[in-house]
C-alpha cells in the first residue's frame, strides 16, 4: 500500500516530459531579448571562444552589432561559468577602450534545437581588429597614428586594471578598432578579478592563459601569483608589431618562447631578475645565460623614434616588478613630443572593407617567419609578414 501510495505521489512531483519541454518553450526570460531581433550578415570570427557574426539591428537597420555564440556544447547543467565570468566582467566595464557589451539574448528553445536555447553576447560593431588592419600591406600607420592606437590601448589597460581586471590575452587580434578611430579592448573570455592579498597568503591564479607569442615570462615560468604586468607585456608585444606588421616572437613551445624572450630581453636569472629562481619552472626550463639584452638594437631600424624604443625597452622588462605599468607608459615622453598623437579616423576613412584577421587572405609563411627570427627591415617585410592564426 505504502509503495504504491509513494509511486503515484512520485509521478505527481515529476512532470512528464512533455509538460517539461512546454514550460521551457513558453519560458519567458524577462531580461533576455530573442536573438530575432538581430539578422546575422556575416561570420567575422572564429577561435577557441566559438563563433562571432555581424548583425543588423532590425528595428534599426543602421545599426549593426557583433554576436558572440556562448558555447554550450560541453554544459551538462545550466550556464557556461566561464561566459558568466566574461559576462559580470563586461558588465562592470564602461569604458571608451574596452568593447561595449549591449545585451545577452537567445533562441527560443524548441523541438529543432531539442529545448536548448543557444545564448549570444552582443556587442557595439567595430569594423577592423588590428591584426588584421597589420596583416594588410595598403594599411599604413603614421608615427602619430602609432601612438594614438598606443594611448587609447593603454588607456584602456589603465581602466581594467584600475577596477582590478587582468586581460589576460593581450594580443593583436583581440585589440578592435571602429571606423571613426576608437580602439577597443575585446575577448574577456580569459580575463578575471584580482585582489592584492591583504592576508600576505599568494594569489593561485592559472598560468595557462595569454596565446604563447605575448605570453610574459612570469607566466612560462609557472609564476600563479601575478598582476596587470602580465598585461603589459602583451602591450609591448603589441607596441613592437605595429612597426614590424608581425609578432616578434614566435615561438612553438613555452621551452622555445623563453628562448627567444631571452634572446631579445636577455639572460632569466636572479641578477636580471631577483626572485626568479623561485618560479615553479625556473629550474625545469633550460634558459640560455650569457645572452645581452637587445630590445633597443634589433627594434632600432624599424622604430625609428628613440622614445618609442625606449617605451618598447620598459614594457619588455622581464621582472614584472620592474615592467612599466600603464600609468607610467601613458606618461612616458613617446606620447608626449612630436608628432603628437593624431586621430585615426582620416586614415581608416580610405579602408572601407573591414578587416578582420579571419576574414584576412591567408599569407604565405615566408622563410623569415620559419625560423621565427624577427623579419629584416626591408620593403618587402611588411608584404612577407605572415600572419597566422594564433591561437595555442
Amino acid at each position: 500500500m505504502q509503495s504504491k501510495h509513494h509511486s503515484s505521489h512520485h509521478s505527481s512531483i515529476t512532470m512528464s516530459m512533455r509538460d517539461k519541454e512546454k514550460y521551457i518553450e513558453t519560458f519567458s526570460f524577462p531580461y533576455c531579448e530573442e536573438a530575432t531581433k538581430y539578422q546575422t550578415v556575416a561570420k567575422i570570427g572564429q577561435g577557441t571562444f566559438g563563433e562571432v557574426f555581424k548583425a543588423r539591428d532590425i528595428n534599426n537597420p543602421k545599426k549593426f552589432v557583433a554576436m558572440k555564440k556562448v558555447l554550450m556544447d560541453n554544459e551538462k547543467e545550466g550556464f557556461p561559468i566561464t561566459a558568466l565570468r566574461e559576462i559580470r566582467i563586461l558588465q562592470l566595464l564602461k569604458h571608451d577602450n574596452v568593447v561595449n557589451l549591449i545585451e545577452i539574448c537567445r533562441t527560443k528553445a524548441s523541438l529543432h534545437n531539442r529545448y536548448r536555447s543557444t545564448f549570444y553576447l552582443v556587442f557595439d560593431f567595430c569594423e577592423h581588429d588590428l591584426a588584421g588592419l597589420l596583416s594588410n600591406v595598403n594599411v599604413k600607420f603614421s608615427l602619430g597614428e602609432i601612438k594614438k592606437v598606443m594611448q587609447q590601448l593603454l588607456n584602456g589597460l589603465y581602466y581594467i586594471h584600475f577596477n582590478k581586471i587582468l586581460h589576460r590575452d593581450m594580443k593583436a587580434a583581440n585589440v578592435l578598432i571602429t571606423k571613426g578611430g576608437i580602439l577597443k579592448l575585446a575577448d574577456f573570455g580569459l580575463a578575471r578579478a584580482f585582489s592584492t592579498s591583504k592576508t600576505g597568503v599568494p594569489n593561485r591564479f592559472t598560468n595557462r592563459v595569454v596565446t604563447l607569442w605575448y605570453r610574459p615570462p612570469e607566466l612560462l615560468l609557472g609564476d600563479r601569483n601575478y598582476g596587470p604586468p602580465v598585461d603589459l607585456w602583451g602591450a609591448g608585444c603589441i607596441m613592437a608589431e605595429m612597426w614590424t606588421r608581425s609578432p616578434i616572437m614566435q615561438g612553438n613551445s613555452e621551452q622555445q618562447q623563453l628562448t627567444l624572450i631571452s634572446q631579445l630581453c636577455g639572460s632569466i636569472n636572479p641578477t636580471s631578475w631577483p626572485g626568479v629562481e623561485k618560479l615553479d619552472m625556473y629550474n625545469n626550463m633550460e634558459l640560455p645565460q650569457e645572452q645581452k639584452r637587445k630590445v633597443k638594437e634589433r627594434l632600432r631600424p624599424y622604430m625609428k623614434d628613440p622614445w618609442a624604443v625606449d617605451l618598447l625597452d620598459k614594457l619588455l622588462t622581464l621582472d614584472p616588478s620592474k615592467r612599466l605599468d600603464a600609468d607610467g607608459a601613458l606618461n612616458h615622453d613617446f606620447f608626449w613630443t612630436d608628432p603628437m598623437p593624431v586621430d585615426l579616423s582620416k586614415m581608416l576613412a580610405t579602408h572601407t572593407q573591414s578587416m578582420f584577421e579571419f576574414l584576412a587572405p591567408a599569407r604565405r609563411a615566408t622563410q623569415v617567419n620559419r625560423h621565427h627570427s624577427m623579419p629584416r627591415p626591408s620593403a618587402s617585410s611588411v608584404q612577407d609578414g605572415g600572419y597566422q592564426d594564433r591561437v595555442f
